[in-house]
């Protein structure tokens, strides 16, 4: 899967995903053969952070 390069578009598109199909990060990650280090990394980048409880980049 590609992922959006730009960081905005990502961090909106993860949310989404994350909200309507996947209960964590990880299990999207896994689904989709994605680093998420890679992608944590690149969030934190822009100052967002995953928070587990809610599911969602903050």
């Amino acid at each position: 899967m590609t992922l959006p390069k730009d960081p905005a578009i990502l961090v909106s598109y993860l949310n989404t995903q994350l909200r309507d199909f996947y209960p964590s990060l990880e299990e999207f990650c896994k689904s989709n053969d994605c680093d998420m280090q890679e992608i944590t990394n690149k969030l934190a980048g822009i100052g967002y952070f995953y928070d587990e409880t809610q599911n969602r980049f903050k």
